[in-house]
């Protein structure tokens, strides 16, 4: 049992001693940015003046970054603000304090999916990024990832109306079946392994290996087909990296009608093998190309694979979103205090 206040500033020094990461997000961090496109959906939820003003927007945000960055359920974050200190300090409450529930928190992440404001929220802090001398530079590179959703236990008639997206039929399903079942997410096959969920296709610049640009679809929408519209007008290079599910002589046109250079790995063939020459070029570019892995890499490590607990496209979008908005947040932060 903690004696006094005494005793919770040993803890925080301690904790601070063992390098708390969410100490350098607040220090570094200006989370105001984000509060006229928060207070948006707080004003507009509430109906009257009247009554308690519920819990600070921006807190709540940070709630959601908190999620994103170690992978917790609504529950989980909710435990876990009641019990650590280092939750409680970066969300400026105290031990006492009164501490939003699971409940809250899924009602807050909803308001974001139906006002679709991740996306707004994003492009916000690329602002912030380009006006605080972290402008894409470098050229730009491209690649997705699959983001799994619990595997569906529908017989084979329920799949074929959801593929044939009979919405009739599906409607027709029970509340309690509705609910547990995602219409939108799809299976796609990667590596001889299959997949159910939803793809994170984003674009990075290679001087920053910040993400500049995101989509997210159905698992079985092919990578290429988000290609040109992850593009980024803006970076001080024309060069763009992708991997060789991006090549074909139609994007390659594109790209040369768009003053891009490409630099777009080549990929061999029964019939016609690579050349040494070829190799050796995707093994340079691979040198660039493989940054991206690296965005990758680190989402990974600091939350693990994730596991999207929402239904349906919209909310996948927003919880997909938060977590590249919260990479850059992130990412923002430590190569700010790499320059200091």
């Amino acid at each position: 049992m903690i004696d006094g206040l005494f005793d919770i500033h040993l803890r925080l020094d301690k904790i601070d001693k063992n390098g708390d990461p969410l100490v350098r997000l607040n220090q570094i961090l200006d989370w105001e940015i984000f509060r006229p496109e928060l207070q948006s959906i707080r004003d507009k939820d509430r109906k009257s003046p009247a009554g308690a003003k519920g819990y600070d927007p921006v807190m709540m945000f940070k709630i959601l970054v908190l999620q994103s960055l170690y992978n917790l359920s609504d529950d989980q974050i909710e435990f876990q603000i009641l019990d650590r200190i280092s939750f409680i300090r970066f969300l400026g409450l105290t031990i006492g304090g009164k501490v939003p529930d699971a409940t809250t928190v899924w009602r807050f992440r909803e308001a974001l999916s139906e006002a679709g404001l991740v996306k707004n929220l994003f492009k916000k802090f690329d602002a912030f990024l380009r006006d605080n001398g972290f402008a894409a530079r470098k050229g730009q590179i491209v690649d997705a990832s699959i983001v799994e959703c619990p595997r569906q236990r529908n017989t084979r008639e329920e799949n074929r109306e959801i593929k044939r997206g009979e919405a009739a039929k599906i409607e027709g399903w029970s509340d309690n079946k509705r609910a547990q079942k995602d219409t939108e997410a799809r299976w796609t096959k990667k590596n001889g392994r299959n997949h159910f969920g939803y793809k994170n296709h984003i674009q990075i610049d290679a001087k920053h290996k910040m993400i500049r640009a995101f989509a997210v679809t159905d698992a079985s929408v092919h990578d290429s087909r988000q290609f040109e519209k992850l593009l980024d007008e803006n970076n001080t290079s024309r060069e763009v990296w992708a991997d060789s599910a991006y090549r074909s002589e139609e994007r390659l046109g594109e790209l040369e009608r768009r003053g891009f250079r490409e630099h777009l790995q080549r990929k061999g063939c029964r019939n016609k093998k690579l050349t040494q020459r070829e190799m050796s070029g995707n093994r340079t570019r691979s040198k660039v190309r493989s940054r991206v892995e690296h965005v990758f890499g680190v989402q990974a490590m600091r939350a693990g694979n994730l596991l999207l607990r929402a239904i349906g496209r919209v909310r996948a979008r927003c919880v997909i979103g938060l977590r590249n908005l919260t990479y850059n947040l992130d990412r923002y932060a430590m190569l700010k205090t790499v320059r200091a």
